[in-house]
Parts: structure tokens; C-alpha cells; sequence
């Protein structure tokens, strides 16, 4: 059967089912159970012989979210914490696959043009970082410790603050998609040139090694958390800008429940980035192998939990 016919012979049929969702509630749970079972078949045949159709994306939607309405006074297990974040998180991460790409994108075109600017204007650095923080790590340099600001207070409070402030800085990544996808990316555009004019100032004072030794040991889940807080912040903006087959409001609704699991995913990492720079970045005198261990660690994490794991997740639900 062509994609055509197929969404022809059952549009009207899903309109019903659409606002059979609205009212889940008052239905028979009998009728709702037959909808759901029908839904599912026709999403199943989507999947098989649409795989890349937005009919697809739409049905699977539209399932999710019936599902969700005969689930809802569902009495939770316990195990639903362990789901949330071996199976919920990793589906989500999946379906927002390519507003993770753009976040990723954007953030590294702004860290490139970050690194570019500074090398084409010694005081652009002084713009970006401001000059009470040059002045300081200039003169942390020439004392031999250029990375003393990150033992400027002691632990436990440096832990606390810097984690309140990644989480506030995530959570105001994807409240900026209220704006449209754009107030996303400025933050991600800021925040990228924030991070390459950084890196490069210091590597115009030959310390770019030890630099990136004591940025990445906290930073890779630091950054990673953020780019991945400007994906759930897209996701959101994405709901005012291309609603498809839903109403605008509802596109937006669906963005926003999207985006707010997305960001709760990133609080983890946020404090764990938090913990690490809290209490193990100060030490520089910690050696390299260890440090780089540290980074390669966060890295795997990362490629694992965000990218493997939600391919896998996916894969093995085509399978079901």
C-alpha cells in the first residue's frame, strides 16, 4: 500500500482518535483499550514500510500519548525510577536526536567563532570574560598557578554554587525556547564563545595542555549537559515554529513535556560536573594520565548514555 493511500484510507479514523484522547477519561476503558490496540497496529505498519514518514512520527505521537492517558492513574512501581532513566530518558534523547544535532552544531560553529575572534583581536577576551577575570588569571599565571581560580574557595561550597548555576544555566537554555527556538540559540551561541575565546586565551600563553587538562576534567559533562539542555530548549521553540499535523498550542504542549524530561535528565550530570570540579579540579598537581583517564571516562559516558543507549532503545522496540 503506498504512504497515500494508506494515510487516506485512515485519516479520519485518527481524527477520532485524537479527540478520543482529550476525553480518555469519561470513555469505556473497553473502547479506549480497542482504539489503542488498532492505533498501534497502524503505527506498526508505519514503522515497517514508512520508516523516515512524518506520518510515522505522528502515529507514534499519537500512541504515546493515548497510552499515557490509560496509564496515567496507574499506580507507579518502584522500578519506574530505574525506567525513567534507563528507558524514558534514553527514548527521549532519541526523538530529540535532531535538535541534539543542532544544539551541537550551533555550539561548536560559536566555539570556532570564539577562538577566531580572539585570535584576531587581543581584546576580545577582555569583552567576553570581562577584565577582573583577565587581570586575575594573568596574574595567577605569572605566579606559576594559572589555574589557582579553580581553588579560590573551599570545596563543599564551590560544589554546591557551581552546580545551582549549571542547573539554573540549563534550565534557562530551555525556558529561552518560550522565545522560539532562536532564544535557545543564543544561549548555546553565547556560552560556546564564552568557552573558545577561554581555551584560546590560554593558548596564547602556551598553556593550553594544562588548561584543557583542568577545562575538560569537569567541563566534558559540563558542556555536554548544556548543548544537551539547548536540544530540549530547541524541542520547546520547535513547538511555535513547525507544529506539523497538530494546532500550534499542542505542538508546543508536546515540546514542552519533551523538554522538561530532557533538562531533568541533565541534572545528574550537572551535579557530578559540580562534584569534579568541586573537589578534584583544584588539584593540578594530580597527574596527567589520571586527569585524562577522568576525561575519557566522562567521554564514554556521554557517547554511551546519549548516543548508543537511545539507538539501542529504539532498535530494540522495532524489534518488539
Amino acid at each position: 500500500m503506498k504512504e497515500v493511500t494508506f494515510i487516506r484510507c485512515n485519516i479520519e479514523k485518527w481524527k477520532e482518535t485524537e479527540k478520543m484522547v482529550e476525553q480518555a477519561t469519561s470513555l469505556s476503558p473497553d473502547a479506549v483499550a480497542d482504539v489503542y490496540t488498532d492505533l498501534t497496529a497502524d503505527l506498526a505498519f508505519a514503522q515497517t514500510h514508512f520508516p523516515a514518514s512524518r506520518i510515522t512520527i505522528y502515529l507514534n505521537n499519537l500512541a504515546s500519548a493515548l497510552h499515557n492517558k490509560i496509564y496515567r492513574n496507574k499506580r507507579e512501581k518502584w522500578t519506574r525510577v530505574i525506567t525513567f532513566w534507563t528507558r524514558e530518558i534514553p527514548q527521549t534523547m532519541y526523538e530529540a536526536r535532531r535538535e541534539l544535532r543542532t544544539s551541537f552544531l550551533v555550539f561548536v560553529i560559536s566555539v570556532v567563532i570564539g577562538v577566531i575572534s580572539t585570535v584576531g583581536d587581543s581584546d576580545f577576551v577582555r569583552l567576553i570574560l570581562g577584565d577582573y577575570y583577565v587581570d586575575m588569571t594573568l596574574d595567577n599565571i605569572s605566579k606559576g598557578t594559572p589555574m589557582a581560580v579553580y581553588d579560590s574557595s573551599s570545596e563543599l561550597p564551590m560544589f554546591l554554587g557551581i552546580t545551582l548555576n549549571n542547573v539554573m544555566v540549563s534550565f534557562r537554555c530551555f525556558a529561552m525556547g518560550i522565545l522560539t527556538s532562536f532564544g535557545t540559540g543564543y544561549m548555546l551561541f553565547s556560552n560556546g564563545i564564552m568557552l573558545g575565546s577561554f581555551q584560546t586565551f590560554f593558548f596564547q600563553h602556551g598553556l593550553l595542555w594544562e588548561s584543557m587538562l583542568a577545562i575538560w576534567l569537569h567541563g566534558t559533562l559540563e558542556i555536554w549537559a548544556i548543548i544537551v539542555a539547548g536540544a530540549a530548549g530547541l524541542a520547546l521553540g520547535n513547538g511555535w515554529l513547525f507544529p506539523g499535523t497538530y494546532s500550534r498550542k499542542e505542538a508546543f504542549r508536546r515540546g514542552a513535556r519533551r523538554g522538561v524530561k530532557i533538562v531533568a535528565g541533565t541534572v545528574p550530570v550537572f551535579i557530578m560536573a559540580g562534584f569534579i570540579e568541586g573537589f578534584i579540579t583544584r588539584h593540578t598537581e594530580l597527574p596527567d594520565a589520571l586527569r585524562l583517564g577522568v576525561i575519557l571516562i566522562s567521554l564514554a559516558f556521554i557517547l554511551f548514555y546519549y548516543i548508543y543507549l537511545p539507538n539501542k532503545r529504539k532498535d530494540g522496540n522495532r524489534k518488539n
